[in-house]
């Protein structure tokens, strides 16, 4: 484990220390929490350009090309 000083506004500072509280956490594993949740959002951003690259335009259509043309549900629609 490592440790860092953190500063934060007053406001900002209740408000963690309130979420936390109704999560029935502490505001350090809250924090560390909201961290990991922002880099896993990141590097999925990352990882999805990189995939993003190796895409083919020609397997894309393939693909496509098996979807049935069917109206989608009421739910659905735009």
């Amino acid at each position: 484990m490592r440790t860092i000083s953190l500063r934060l506004s007053q406001s900002l500072h209740r408000r963690v220390r309130d979420l936390a509280k109704q999560d029935e956490i502490s505001i350090n594993q809250f924090i560390a929490t909201a961290l990991a949740e922002k880099m896993s959002a990141l590097m999925t951003s990352e990882y999805l350009g990189e995939r993003a690259k190796r895409g083919r335009r020609g397997n894309f259509e393939r693909a496509m090309a098996k979807v049935r043309d069917i109206e989608p549900d009421k739910k659905d629609a735009l």
